[in-house]
């Protein structure tokens, strides 16, 4: 064997070796990280030279958004909000507020949380009624929002 062959074989061996150890290394800090990782791998071409080529991959998948409802004074800021989601999907929904304590209620589906002044609440469940759905501060009788659910 001669020594070319053996630098090139030393050469493949190192760069398998580089990619195993960047494929199986445990990840950093994954949250609200969107940056990508390059993967070097080195290859022999036949006169002996090596050539470098990197690869990236994709970043993490995101978490979830909530629609956000931000409540000052007992009322909705900026007005009503209208969150919209198909029939069958995930509904997220948050409500924050720095000055108002009060139930909220998330009609048709009948759900409940308490919301307590400089506090938040969030709802998260299948979306699957049809229809449009108020979203109230209970004990104020104060509309801050609706959920429609479309087929």
């Amino acid at each position: 064997m001669s020594n070319g062959a053996r630098i090139g074989l030393l050469v493949a061996a190192l760069a398998a070796l580089v990619l195993a150890f960047v494929l199986l290394s445990p990840g950093g800090d994954d949250e609200d990280s969107t940056a990508t990782t390059p993967a070097a791998t080195a290859t022999t071409l036949q006169d002996g030279a090596t050539q470098t080529a990197t690869a990236v991959t994709p970043p993490p998948p995101l978490a979830p958004q909530f629609e956000r409802i931000r409540v000052a004074g007992g009322k909705p800021v900026g007005g009503v909000k209208t969150i919209t989601v198909k029939k069958g999907e995930r509904a997220r929904i948050q409500i924050s507020s720095q000055d108002t304590s009060d139930e909220i209620h998330l009609h048709g589906y009948d759900l409940t949380r308490d919301l307590e002044a400089g506090g938040s609440v969030r709802f998260s469940f299948t979306a699957n009624v049809e229809g449009i759905f108020e979203i109230e501060l209970e004990g104020a009788g104060a509309q801050i929002g609706k959920l429609v659910v479309e087929p």
